[in-house]
């Protein structure tokens, strides 16, 4: 499917990429995007994006189910204005024994986790590095899905959503470098993080671990930048549309298969 406008950048102008001007489309354009639903509002909807503070988000966990599973690392990057400003990686005491098929990805053992602090414990901490931070993951909804059943859990009675950092408000749009990934790349036949950051030129020298994965993760939307709409609220209005039609053909594909 060819969806127009993904591999030029989307500037608020008075044109679009063929230089004929409309009149009066800035300021449609410029109202629209004042009204995208899911945008952090600790930046305006106008600005570039790439001048957000950002935090890469990873978790590795004992499974891929948040309702059952826990989060056992948590890497968090943070970048501004494309330069790491702080690398974390914290493990965590899931409580529950890692399974074996897990293990094999990333390594992590119950006796690597035997002195580490439970999730309740380390929260403060990261949600501190996630402060007025952009949230980005890859194949976001799986790492918020996480952080999300981890604070149910965790968070103490009386924590409102004003408490929180822009990655823990249900309101607020994460950045998906994956969701751009199959759009622009679309001549790799896979568009695993591991893959995409190879086809790029991103080391990811611990693949499977928080800390590198998150980097490579805020490597790779960087590298793809270029190609992506500029402007902070047309980015979110964007992905949204793009992860909607790649559901939708996802699900096509799962039901022909």
């Amino acid at each position: 499917m060819h969806l127009p406008g993904v591999r030029g950048r989307t500037d608020v102008c008075g044109c679009f990429p063929t230089g004929r001007h409309y009149p009066g489309i800035a300021d449609l354009i410029a109202d629209a995007i004042q009204n995208v639903e899911g945008l952090c509002h600790e930046f305006e909807p106008g600005m570039a994006w790439e001048d957000i503070p950002f935090a890469a988000i990873d978790f590795e966990t004992t499974g891929r189910d948040p309702a059952t599973d826990r989060v056992i690392e948590i890497g968090i990057v943070c970048f501004e204005k494309g330069q790491v400003t702080r690398r974390e990686s914290l493990l965590v005491n899931p409580g529950i024994p890692i399974p074996e098929e897990s293990r094999a990805v990333h390594g992590i053992t119950d006796e690597e986790l035997q002195g580490a602090s439970d999730f309740a414990t380390v929260m403060p901490q990261a949600l501190e590095l996630l402060q007025g931070k952009l949230p980005v993951a890859y194949n976001a909804s799986f790492d918020r899905g996480f952080l999300e059943a981890e604070l149910a859990r965790a968070a103490p009675e009386g924590m409102t959503a004003g408490d929180m950092p822009p990655a823990a408000r249900d309101d607020v749009v994460w950045v998906d470098p994956l969701v751009w990934a199959r759009e622009i790349l679309k001549e790799l036949s896979s568009r695993k993080l591991g893959d995409v950051a190879a086809h790029l030129g991103i080391p990811l020298e611990r693949a499977h671990r928080a800390v590198g994965d998150a980097e490579a993760t805020g490597r790779v939307l960087l590298a793809l930048a270029s190609q992506m709409p500029r402007i902070y609220g047309e980015l979110v209005r964007l992905q949204k549309r793009y992860a909607a039609f790649q559901d939708a053909e996802f699900s096509a594909w799962k039901r022909f298969r």
